[in-house]
């Protein structure tokens, strides 16, 4: 990958630290506090809160952006996770569970987004990928090289963006990917394929145009 493409993927995934692979010690602690919750004991969800908001709120960042609806998505994500505890048989761990439901948050958020127009909001949140330490010209090119991958990626269907981010930013497996949103492996990959089609196609066709346009300037 190449251009705006590369640059919103390498801003994504250095924005937010990757969440570290999860500890048995990690998944008794957090079914202990389940049954304590399911018990009556509220506390034991704000500890469940406290533990996994900020790798919730970094994968929804990569999903859907940094626009200023984020931290409400987030809390949606926990009240539903909440509201669909006595739900949980843990047959997977509770941060596999917790995650597909922000999977699902993401899908939601982003159908409702390509209804309307891109929001300034997300634009300037892509500013976040110029790189402090470039000058101003080259920072303003970076940050104007963010704006465009972002519209890019706002063009793609919401199974295709969330299939390619997962892939190419978070670098999960096709088989981590499928258990997250609920499809076949061979599915997720045609996913990531059409997105890789899609936005290539678009970077190309945005190419084409701006070389035409400066070939008419006198």
């Amino acid at each position: 990958m190449t251009g705006a493409l590369s640059v919103l993927v390498t801003a994504l995934a250095d924005d937010t630290p990757a969440r570290a692979a999860e500890s048995e010690r990690d998944r008794d602690r957090d079914a202990g506090l389940v049954a304590a919750c399911l018990a009556g004991n509220r506390r034991a969800f704000d500890q469940l809160y406290r533990h996994h908001a900020a790798a919730i709120h970094g994968r929804l960042a990569r999903l859907v952006g940094r626009g200023a609806d984020l931290d409400d998505l987030v809390q949606q994500v926990f009240l539903e996770a909440f509201r669909s505890l006595p739900s949980f048989r843990g047959e997977a761990a509770f941060s596999t569970w917790l995650h597909r439901i922000a999977i699902h948050a993401a899908m939601g958020e982003l159908r409702r987004r390509r209804r309307r127009p891109i929001a300034s909001a997300e634009l300037d949140a892509a500013a976040v990928c110029a790189d402090p330490g470039l000058s101003p010209e080259e920072r303003a090119r970076q940050a104007e090289l963010c704006a465009r991958a972002v519209r890019h990626l706002a063009a793609l269907k919401p199974k295709q963006r969330v299939a390619f981010v997962l892939r190419h930013v978070e670098g999960m497996s096709l088989q981590e990917i499928a258990e997250l949103v609920g499809a076949e492996a061979p599915a997720v990959g045609q996913r990531v394929k059409k997105a890789e089609q899609e936005l290539t196609a678009r970077i190309a066709r945005e190419e084409h145009r701006a070389a035409r346009t400066s070939e008419v300037r006198p």
